[in-house]
């Protein structure tokens, strides 16, 4: 079987879509850090689809942790298979707008001499929460990360995100060329805000003059990035092999639903991503909210609560009644209320979630969501919470959410098996779980103690401590499956 390569664009299977553009003519114009599965899912599909009139935005990857994405996809000239799929059926296309990826460990210089060339207008980011090396509750850089210490005393060997665009927004004013953008894709509340507040200070620990130059020049435009991608297995490789004729090494699972939101702001233009169905905005932040809360904090309380009770697939466990009459309670009760999205129909956008979450042909794994749950809880439900709070209003589902996580996050789940629980904070959550033994209250105490997930507000909240520490107890006394019952009969 022939490997996915760019001489087999000339003669494509015919069930496959194909670029449209010369793709010797595209060269790069924007450099995306962290080039996972979400980014060739969105990002890059909307630029593959404006290369045709434009070729000067192909994109070069970079791959700031491990070489798999670079080890994957340079046999294959960077070009990679999507798979839509719902259940209708599955439809495939072949992305060609990421040029190459490099290993920043390998090719750190190389990557940040590309980022300080005059070409490059747009660097993107998928780095995921941690990646910005922040505090999640404040939204601040976190001065005492590794990363950020060694980035600070190596400034030139960076290996953190923001020291590696300050590093490169520095040599760029040292050579006395424009600045690029810095787009985050990021799932963090007010994203482009939030990063240039992570840039501006870590600029400003380094030189203030810097940092006063990347104010002045540096465009940060907010985003809202949509579109379910769960991981890619080995039977997703081997039904993109049977459809097309190609191995590829790492196609893209997803969902026909894509959507992205920008904020028009940027330091040295930027692609019409509107032709290819962006929304451009004056205010993203609304559009963030809703997403947040609606799509992504329903999503972690699917994951914690269905993987508890056993469910594999977010399909599944919204196929049960019971979780999917909590859910849908959760956004309308809860959520959307705390919205306020003139012009936007939100019932419309809740049912549209329960629908895509149903999709029973993406197989997206509860336990790939539950991923990094101390640096998402902040976003997804608590920031709801503490207006549901400040409103005296009931938060009783999205309570059963953060419960569900300090259940999870234990590390065993309800048959006694060890769970797989990936988070920076993993070591830390498990440990005051085994001092906190089988007893709710104790775990509750020490996991509400971490100040960078639960700030010092939510601590001290007696009504908040009384609703996530009902639904805890009630799920080490009758499970996950059981408890959301209940708590949907009210």
């Amino acid at each position: 079987m022939p490997r996915l390569n760019a001489s087999l664009l000339a003669n494509p299977p015919q069930s496959v879509r194909v670029p449209d553009y010369d793709r010797g003519a595209v060269t790069p114009g924007i450099v995306h850090l962290g080039i996972g599965a979400f980014h060739r899912a969105h990002m890059a599909v909307y630029v593959d689809d404006l290369l045709a009139q434009d070729p000067s935005w192909g994109i070069v990857g970079a791959s700031l942790r491990r070489p798999d994405t670079k080890d994957a996809l340079a046999p294959q000239d960077g070009l990679y298979t999507i798979a839509v799929r719902d259940a209708a059926g599955t439809s495939t296309r072949i992305i060609g707008s990421i040029l190459s990826v490099m290993d920043a460990n390998t090719q750190r210089e190389e990557l940040l001499a590309l980022m300080a060339s005059p070409a490059l207008r747009i660097v993107s980011l998928t780095v995921t929460e941690k990646g910005y090396c922040h505090d999640p509750a404040t939204g601040e850089l976190d001065e005492n990360h590794p990363d950020i210490t060694y980035d600070l005393a190596h400034p030139t060997e960076a290996r953190s995100a923001p020291g590696m665009l300050v590093e490169a927004l520095a040599r760029r004013r040292a050579a006395e060329l424009g600045a690029f953008t810095v787009m985050s894709c990021d799932n963090l509340p007010s994203n482009g805000h939030t990063t240039s507040r992570i840039v501006t200070r870590f600029a400003a620990l380094r030189d203030p003059e810097l940092a006063r130059w990347i104010e002045d020049n540096v465009r940060f435009p907010s985003t809202m990035v949509d579109r379910i991608v769960p991981a890619t297995t080995d039977a997703d490789r081997a039904m993109i092999e049977a459809a097309t004729g190609v191995a590829d090494a790492w196609p893209i699972m997803t969902e026909p639903f894509t959507q992205w939101v920008i904020e028009d702001s940027f330091s040295a233009g930027r692609p019409q991503f509107e032709q290819a169905g962006a929304t451009i905005a004056e205010d993203v932040e609304p559009f963030e909210r809703m997403k947040l809360r609606m799509l992504n904090g329903s999503h972690s309380t699917l994951a914690y609560l269905g993987f508890l009770a056993g469910y594999q697939y977010v399909a599944d466990a919204v196929g049960d009644p019971a979780f999917a009459a909590l859910i849908r309670g959760l956004m309308t009760e809860e959520v959307m209320p705390t919205l306020h999205m003139p012009g936007v129909d939100l019932g419309a956008y809740r049912d549209q979630l329960l629908q895509r979450f149903s999709n029973p042909a993406l197989q997206h794994r509860t336990w790939q969501i539950a991923m990094d749950g101390s640096q998402k809880l902040p976003q997804r439900l608590l920031g709801t919470i503490r207006d549901r709070l400040a409103a005296d209003q009931p938060f009783t589902r999205l309570a059963l959410g953060v419960a569900a996580w300090m259940r999870y996050v234990t590390g065993v789940d309800e048959s006694g098996e060890s769970i797989d629980v990936r988070d920076p904070l993993a070591m830390r959550m498990m440990a005051i779980a085994a001092d906190a033994g089988d007893d709710p209250e104790a775990l509750f105490d020490g996991l509400v103690a971490l100040s960078e997930v639960f700030g010092t507000d939510l601590p001290d909240n007696a009504a908040f401590r009384a609703a996530v520490l009902a639904h805890l107890d009630s799920l080490y006394e009758i499970g996950a499956a059981q408890t959301v019952a209940e708590v949907v009969r009210g």
